[in-house]
């Protein structure tokens, strides 16, 4: 390498010794070529001049070039020669013809290792068979690293994990290149992994998936073994190692459905018993029938399946640009009987549309297209046991405009088929999620009562709020605005507030279950009242003018209920106490920076809290429960009651016959190395001796 360079300052330095003025030249006359393309300029009177390249290896001894002449073409082994007429010059372009790719097995045209070319190049600019000038190449490229073969596409046959790696060099990441570290890696000769021999990767990423554990009777790197460690250390082969997650050849079974797939049944006449609560309705193709619904983030699912004896009444925004159709009303739904019926449709025109258009984006001439789109969809599911007798679907069509926003609504209402009431019970005497819990006042003639909260409209101001009532087993909270003027008096303002706030509670019990007799009152309990306490009315008196103190402004409804048991699989719950209290805020009048208003807004909320509580009292906590706590297995790492895990039935690594088979000649062996360590054992065995 030495002497290459030497050759090349040698011939750089000779034409520029002796180079005159407006002598043809090239520009640049050296390069040191590193990518397989390089460019130079002939300057000066190209007239009859003929350009040719060869190959110029240098002499060891003398460290020259060797002579170069005329004969040459544009054509030399792995390299060849363009030039490019410009106006006064021309442009040569030596280029390499080769891959530089690092060969693989049985690959041709590449290289063998790096560097991958290494060589010296003249181009000689001739004119009559004399050199006129002379450009020199020293070349040095290096091979790629990258892999831009062909991939095979045969199925590659993965090898059961447990008991054999993956590879035989997990390291080993670059195709065609030695990875620093890798000692498996082939591609690594042994001159370049003397460089990182002694830091080779260990374990299973550089290859040793087999390394000898502590707890391997036949390893000896523990460097202090206990006493009991011949007894208790696992003899097994090193094809089963737990670096590769097992010790022995276990056998393992899987479920029939994965649990978050539901399985479609093939054959409704035969396998289709019938619905259960929350079980997905069927229709005749198999598939889900779906109506838009919200979801938890509040946008509305257009695909949402309905769920059996599952009520919901949604709204959904939209436009005419993203509107679309649902299910087709001639889809016909099993029944769960292994039959398929058809929808009852009625189809009604909106006259009233301002209650679904909310708003428009801008007024639009009279030319601007419309389209008869659903306003509503009204679907009554009439319903016994576990079957669908007969579906109704009312349908509520209006003309919809560009650019206007359309509130669709859908609802769903299950009705049993003894009485089409909506307040009809269910089969199941319990309440289930989502049905409205009954209430009764026993004070009045007519003993119906509601229990209710806000369902705040427009504005939000009371005065306009509507009532919706309390679903059982879903928290809620609402609320409304409540107009207060600068000079309001605080005993009346909290007279006010509680009369609002009573107005969602026309009751004095709440059924037990949903099918609780307003005939027997043993099936309700009585709504405990907790009273806001009474303010003093002379704090709202004097110089404090717009501030009110001990506004019960918080309606808070807890509901207290358990399951007492199950029907046909489905959870028997029952409301076992109401209790109704009051939150108080202090009010006070905000103006902003300029009091131009003499009226402000007081929020008044209610929520529902449903908390579950056991049926039973759960058993107390013994004194040794409570003061020794090292045999709990969920506040400890190390569980003593699970010493003997292997031989109870929560253990599936290996069959049960065998753990017990093998549990049993363990005890067998303690108990004979016992006896056999027992100085009277030794006593007794030499007296039989003699």
């Amino acid at each position: 390498m030495a002497a290459l360079f030497l050759g090349t300052l040698l011939l750089l330095a000779a034409p520029c010794l002796g180079q005159r003025a407006g002598d043809p030249v090239f520009q640049p006359s050296f390069i040191h070529m590193s990518a397989p393309r390089a460019n130079s300029f002939f300057l000066g009177n190209s007239s009859g001049v003929n350009f040719s390249i060869i190959l110029s290896p240098v002499d060891e001894k003398t460290g020259k070039l060797h002579l170069a002449n005329c004969s040459g073409n544009k054509r030399v082994s792995d390299w060849n020669l363009n030039e490019t007429r410009g106006v006064d010059t021309y442009e040569v372009t030596v280029s390499l013809t080769r891959n530089l790719q690092l060969c693989l097995p049985n690959a041709t045209d590449c290289c063998t290792a790096a560097p991958c070319v290494v060589e010296t190049l003249q181009v000689l600019a001739c004119r009559d068979s004399v050199i006129v000038a002379r450009l020199l190449i020293q070349a040095e490229m290096y091979a790629n690293s990258s892999f831009t073969g062909n991939v095979s596409e045969n199925v590659t046959i993965i090898p059961n994990q447990a008991f054999q790696p993956l590879g035989s060099c997990p390291c080993d990441l670059t195709a065609g290149a030695c990875d620093v570290r890798c000692c498996c890696d082939t591609e690594c000769t042994p001159d370049l992994k003397q460089l990182f021999n002694e830091s080779c990767f260990t374990g299973v990423f550089g290859g040793d998936v087999n390394p000898p554990f502590d707890q391997l009777c036949s390893s000896h790197s523990m460097e202090y073994t206990p006493d009991w460690f011949p007894f208790l250390c696992v003899q097994s082969s090193l094809n089963n190692t737990p670096f590769l997650g097992l010790f022995y050849h276990g056998s393992i079974s899987t479920p029939r459905f994965p649990s978050f797939k539901i399985p479609l049944q093939i054959s409704p006449g035969r396998l289709f018993t019938g619905y259960r609560q929350g079980d997905p309705i069927m229709t005749e193709e198999d598939e889900y029938f779906v109506i838009p619904q919200q979801s938890m983030a509040g946008q509305c699912v257009g695909n949402a399946p309905v769920a059996y004896l599952q009520n919901f009444d949604v709204k959904c925004l939209t436009n005419l640009a993203s509107y679309k159709e649902g299910l087709p009303h001639d889809v016909r739904i099993n029944s769960g009987t292994g039959d398929f019926i058809q929808q009852n449709v009625i189809y009604r025109t909106i006259t009233d549309m301002d209650k679904f258009k909310t708003e428009s984006e801008a007024l639009h001439p009279a030319e601007v297209p419309c389209q008869n789109v659903t306003f509503a969809e009204h679907y009554t599911f009439i319903w016994k046991d576990k079957n669908i007798e007969q579906v109704n679907v009312t349908v509520f069509l209006g003309s919809l405009c560009d650019g206007e926003i359309l509130t669709q609504r859908f609802t769903v209402e299950f009705q049993c088929l003894e009485s089409t009431t909506p307040a009809e019970p269910s089969g199941n005497p319990g309440y289930q999620v989502g049905k409205p819990v009954r209430a009764a006042n026993m004070n009045a003639t007519d003993t119906f009562g509601r229990l209710n909260i806000w369902q705040p409209a427009g504005r939000g101001l009371c005065t306009s709020a509507t009532h919706t009532p309390v679903l059982f087993g879903l928290d809620s909270h609402s609320g409304c605005l409540l107009e207060v003027d600068i000079n309001e008096d605080c005993s009346l303002l909290r007279g006010n507030v509680t009369e609002k706030l009573d107005s969602l509670i026309q009751a004095t019990h709440v059924g037990k279950r949903d099918n609780s007799s307003f005939s027997d009152l043993n099936d309700w309990v009585e709504i405990i009242r907790l009273d806001p306490l009474n303010s003093d009315t002379n704090m709202s008196t004097g110089s404090l003018k717009g501030i009110c103190p001990d506004i019960p402004a918080n309606l808070n409804i807890r509901i207290i209920f358990a399951n007492v048991g199950a029907v046909q699989g489905i959870p028997w719950q029952e409301v076992l106490a109401v209790q109704i209290s009051y939150s108080t805020v202090i009010w006070q009048f905000q103006c902003g920076l300029i009091c131009e208003n003499t009226t402000s807004f007081l929020p008044i909320t209610a929520s529902v809290q449903f908390i579950k509580v056991p049926a039973q009292p759960p058993i107390p906590l013994t004194r040794f429960q409570m003061n020794y706590t090292e045999f709990d297995c969920n506040r400890n790492d190390v569980c003593w009651p699970q010493l003997l895990y292997p031989l109870t039935r929560f253990y599936t690594g290996e069959p049960y016959p065998q753990c017990l088979a093998k549990g049993l000649s363990l005890a067998f062996l303690v108990l004979l190395a016992a006896i056999l360590s027992n100085p009277w054992f030794s006593k007794l065995w030499n007296s039989s001796l003699v």
